[in-house]
This record gives C-alpha cells, sequence and structure tokens, in this order.
C-alpha cells in the first residue's frame, strides 16, 4: 500500500484504485449474491448481517438506513461493540457459544440470507456465526480480508472462508492498517470502505435486477425528504413484528 515518499495525499488515490480491485477481483461473485439476495428479499425472506468489533461498521450500514433494505435483521449484542468497551468486546468475540445465542434467538432459515463480517475470518464469534446459520439452511456470504485469513491462525477450528457459501474478499492488508509512513506504525484501515463498498455494489445490482421486472424494493427513504415519513411508516409497519431491532 500506500507509503514513503507518496505522502498522506497520494493515499487517497491509493484508496481509490484499490476499490477498483476489489469490485473487479469480486465481480462474479457480486452477481450471484445479488441474484440469491434479490430472491430472498423478493420472496418474503430476511437479511441478516453479523460481525464483531469494527466489522460491526457493516450492520450499521445496512440497517434502518436511507436507501437501504427494510428486511435487514443484525445479528447483534452490545458486548461485541468496541463502544461497550474495548477489550471486553475483543474478549467476548473470541467467546464459543455467542453465535449460537444470537441464532437461536433470530430462527433464520433457508428462505434468509446472511452477511458474516470479519476482516481476519479467524475469530470465533464470526466463524460460529456462518456455521450456526448454514447449520439452519441459510446461505452465508463471508466479507473477509482472505489475505489476512490466510496469514492468521484459526481460533475456531477452522476459517470464515470454510464455513460460507460466497466469499467477497475485501483484499485489505495483513493487518487492516493500509498506510505507513517512515518507521512509525502502519495506519488507515481498509476493510471498513472495503466492506460498505462491496455492500453498496450489491444494493446497486438489487435495484437494477428489480427495475428490469419492475418491482419495488423494500428501501427505506430519507425521513429529510419529502414523502420520505410516510414510506418509512408504512415500511415499518410491514416489518416491524418480523426485525427485532425495529
Amino acid at each position: 500500500m500506500a507509503g514513503d515518499g507518496e505522502g498522506g495525499e497520494g493515499f487517497g488515490r491509493t484508496m481509490r484504485e484499490h476499490l477498483e480491485r476489489v469490485e473487479a477481483r469480486n465481480q462474479s461473485t457480486l452477481d450471484q449474491v445479488a441474484d440469491e439476495t434479490f430472491r430472498v428479499v423478493t420472496g418474503g425472506g430476511l437479511v441478516y448481517v453479523g460481525g464483531t468489533g469494527h466489522s460491526m461498521g457493516l450492520m450499521l450500514e445496512g440497517f434502518y438506513r436511507a436507501g437501504g433494505l427494510a428486511c435487514v435483521q443484525p445479528l447483534y449484542h452490545p458486548a461485541l461493540l468496541p463502544l461497550h468497551g474495548g477489550s471486553d468486546s475483543t474478549l467476548f468475540e473470541h467467546t464459543s457459544g455467542v453465535a449460537h445465542l444470537l441464532v437461536e434467538r433470530f430462527a433464520p432459515s433457508a428462505s434468509d440470507i446472511a452477511f458474516v463480517v470479519s476482516n481476519s475470518g479467524v475469530n470465533v464469534v464470526p466463524v460460529e456465526l456462518a456455521d450456526e446459520l448454514r447449520g439452519r439452511g441459510t446461505p452465508v456470504v463471508a466479507v473477509v480480508s482472505m489475505t489476512h485469513l490466510r496469514a492468521a491462525p484459526a481460533r475456531a477450528g477452522h476459517k470464515l472462508d470454510e464455513a460460507a457459501d460466497y466469499v467477497l474478499d475485501t483484499l485489505a492488508p495483513y493487518g487492516d492498517a493500509a498506510y505507513r509512513c517512515g518507521d512509525g506504525a502502519p495506519t488507515a484501515g481498509l476493510s471498513s470502505l472495503c466492506n460498505v463498498y462491496l455492500w453498496n455494489l450489491i444494493l446497486a445490482r438489487l435495484a437494477d435486477r428489480a427495475a428490469a421486472k419492475g418491482i419495488e424494493l423494500p428501501l427505506w427513504t430519507s425521513s429529510n425528504v419529502e414523502g420520505g415519513p410516510e414510506r418509512n411508516a408504512a415500511l415499518m409497519s410491514r416489518f416491524r413484528r418480523r426485525v427485532r431491532a425495529l
């Protein structure tokens, strides 16, 4: 990644070039995932999103967001979020059994789809989430850095790519932080940016598929635009009982 001699200004170009590589690398899988997600959304299923630590950023991006799907259910526990205690969240994401409790609470099925996000792809909770979901017949999409996954030791007996039906690769470097200047520690993690980019590439594909079939997707609208509150109220009424986080 960007480093000595290029400067912080050049890192913006490096990030844009990285996103282009991510899109090119995942092109075929993105199409497959979009087809599967479209099947779920139009068939009345739910889209589950799970992760730990800063990978939970995609959970926030996917849930109750303007332009986002209303049928998204986070697989969430507050202890997994660093805002409730940084070191505690690290301990919790290494704890076996947490994923079972989360999946059992929401009871996804083969009619749904799940995205499990983990930069390293080796921590216990994301791997067990994928295992639990697939055990219920729910297709699993892993969003992971395969570079980091291959370099890191497994914490759960196997790694996330082995427990997923589809793998979207962020191409983030080992350790995630991507900019180094001199002898200092690297900074500027790439995984969050890549996660959100991949998610929005899928949303755009869903919109294309819906338009081609004359179907209206259940999409939230900003409450600060005309008609937004009314549209959102209708979606809330439609999904509130099934999407518990609403």
